[in-house]
């Protein structure tokens, strides 16, 4: 069954330039992080994917062991694991997030 996860988590982050997994929705975040990292995606203006993994612990579980990371939410950016607003603050503050973002999208026209 963890194969089956792990594979429905590649897909979603293959199709999506970026994902956040968090406890609610994009339009109803159930905890104050996950609404800190939409916030957060909204200051840029990219399209983004919120997936609910609050009441999916076979998904949570799955999402931890790949990123090796304990706590929602969980962030991937390309393709790639950034872990969550802990990590992408400082990256805003350096000035690393937008280009990121903007050569990811570049990269998909």
């Amino acid at each position: 069954m963890g194969d089956v996860i792990e594979e429905e988590i590649k897909k979603e982050i293959t199709e999506n330039k970026i994902v956040i997994y968090g406890k609610g929705t994009k339009e109803m975040p159930m905890c104050g992080f996950t609404r800190e990292t939409i916030d957060f995606f909204d200051r840029y203006g990219f399209p983004y994917k919120v997936i609910d993994v609050l009441n999916n612990m076979p998904k949570r579980e799955a999402l931890s062991r790949m990123s090796n990371w304990p706590t929602l939410p969980k962030v991937f950016i390309g393709g790639q694991f950034y872990g969550d607003t802990d990590i992408l603050d400082p990256m805003a503050q350096n000035g690393e997030i937008e280009p990121l973002l903007r050569n990811i999208f570049q990269k998909a026209a």
